[in-house]
């Protein structure tokens, strides 16, 4: 792929990249020749609101460009290349109406069903004439397809991409399928649904995003752990006392109701965007930063889980959720869950994982909280205060800082909690921090499946929640009432509490300002 320099001029309308292509991750691939974006479910609220204004962002910056990439919606909807460009034109945002104007045109849509070859032979025919377009550039063929659409559509459409869509043989390049969440409801459908898919494209193929990979702190755990010296020999049982890893939404289901019922915020949150989390903080070195190295320690550890206690597992629904006439009345589908994982091996075994998450509490935010075990000798008598934690705040303003037990200034030996704090926003003023989707898609067309979830890691995953999954949907464990806009069930706190978590007294962490300085 042909790049830019990393800031454009300004009469280009073009954005400074110096925040990605900063970062080796997101060196441009050596790759030419057409690039063909066909997004699957254009005219719904996915594509609207993240997939296109990521590939906004990507063309803004330089990394798709318009010499070499044509963008295809696809959908049942019958409009015209105009009708969805006035859709998604409210979406896109930072750009001067010239440079948005360029980006738009670039766009094309092709009207079908998702299980007929007539609508997928005409995309076939659009993107075919765009390739040997003479204002193209020569070289590969290559073709990434975005399903922004249902699972349930996912092997229908795939095998109409396979029938007819696929980079043709006289071509060089490739062809890429991604994939989104969920990815199935328990093992046995994950695995249908693996199959089906494994039966039209090898893995290599195949880009199953979860967008929380993408996250930039996410993406920061790999060299938090194993490029600084100091935490290696401290990230074991002899001396972190729990981890917690939480997702709190301040806002209920509104309006998704019926849709959320059939999930529900495990399957929703848990077994994947904080399950990939727990992944990077509880996995082993990899051999290398090669993605199979990673994914293959990811899958270790997801192995290494023992089997969810229900004793250590609490369900909350709050208070109104079945107010929602899509939502039956006798719905048990949790609304929160705090969910205690063990992983056997010789780095953990005995420490706590506590996965938590939940709507319409009283705040939002994602971290986690690494608790370490108390200092021995309490000589400053400062053991109620709190214990050291490093904590890594994933949204909103996005930050890691340490916890620390310091002197009060003053004459008295006194002490009291405060914190060494790296705060994304101040640190980092002049630097744009990509939206997950960018860097994922971007991902794709580079070939790098790093940040992307394997079959076999899925399958994991899946063993370890499924058998909870169907005692939840069976009635064996039930869901306790919550009021909107607080912690959650009290019995949540309770079970934190038994896993070894000591709140801090007295101690709220402030996103520092430059009003302060």
């Amino acid at each position: 792929m042909s790049g830019g320099s990393d800031v454009s001029s300004p009469s280009s309308g073009r954005i400074s990249t110096s925040s990605l292509s900063d970062l080796k991750d997101l060196e441009l691939s050596s790759e030419s020749g057409c690039l063909s974006i066909v997004v699957l479910g254009a005219s719904g609220d996915l594509a609207k609101k993240k997939t296109f204004p990521a590939l906004f962002n990507l063309f803004q910056q330089g990394f798709i460009q318009s010499g070499e990439v044509h963008i295809f919606g696809y959908a049942r909807s019958d409009i015209s290349d105009e009708g969805l460009r006035e859709r998604i034109r409210g979406y896109l945002k930072g750009a001067s109406d010239e440079h948005l104007s360029q980006f738009l045109q670039l766009i094309k849509y092709v009207s079908g069903s998702y299980d007929n070859g007539a609508g997928f032979e005409l995309l076939n025919k659009t993107i075919s004439e765009n390739e040997t377009s003479e204002n193209n550039q020569p070289g590969n063929s290559r073709r990434l397809f975005y399903l922004a659409l249902p699972p349930s559509v996912y092997p229908s459409v795939c095998k109409m991409i396979r029938s007819y869509c696929m980079t043709p043989s006289s071509h060089t390049g490739w062809t890429r399928v991604i994939v989104e969440k969920p990815f199935g409801k328990d093992l046995d459908s994950a695995e249908e649904l693996s199959a089906q898919l494994g039966e039209l494209f090898d893995e290599e193929q195949l880009y199953r995003i979860d967008h929380y990979l993408g996250k930039e702190l996410v993406q920061n755990l790999l060299v938090l752990r194993f490029a600084n010296r100091f935490f290696l020999p401290l990230w074991n049982r002899d001396n972190i006392d729990n981890v917690q890893i939480v997702f709190r939404e301040d806002f209920g289901t509104d309006g998704r109701g019926g849709y959320f019922d059939q999930y529900g915020i495990i399957r929703d949150i848990i077994q994947n965007h904080l399950l990939q989390v727990f992944c990077l903080v509880a996995m082993e070195k990899p051999v290398s930063l090669s993605p199979e190295h990673i994914r293959d320690e990811k899958v270790k550890v997801l192995q290494s889980v023992s089997c969810i206690n229900h004793d250590e597992v609490v369900l909350g629904q709050y208070d109104g959720y079945k107010d929602d006439p899509t939502v039956p009345n006798e719905s048990n589908t949790p609304t929160f869950a705090s969910v205690v994982l063990r992983v056997h091996n010789e780095r953990w075994d005995g420490v706590p994982f506590v996965l938590k998450a939940g709507k319409a509490l009283s705040s939002k935010k994602a971290e986690i909280r690494v608790q370490f075990k108390d200092a021995p000798g309490d000589i400053f008598r400062c053991k109620k205060q709190g214990r050291n934690e490093f904590v890594i705040r994933l949204q909103p303003s996005e930050a890691m800082y340490m916890k620390l037990t310091v002197k009060k200034p003053g004459l008295e030996m006194a002490t009291e909690q405060s914190e060494l704090d790296l705060s994304y926003g101040l640190r980092y003023q002049d630097v744009k921090i990509p939206e997950a989707y960018e860097r994922l898609i971007l991902d794709t067309i580079r070939g790098d499946q790093q940040h992307f979830v394997r079959r076999d890691e899925l399958k994991a995953a899946w063993e370890i929640f499924t058998p909870l999954l169907h005692d939840i949907d069976a009635g064996r464990l039930k869901a306790l009432p919550y009021q909107p806009g607080t912690r959650g069930p009290l019995e949540a706190d309770e079970l934190s509490k038994r896993m070894g978590y000591v709140p801090t007294l007295g101690y709220v962490w402030a996103p520092p300002t430059l009003a302060k300085f």
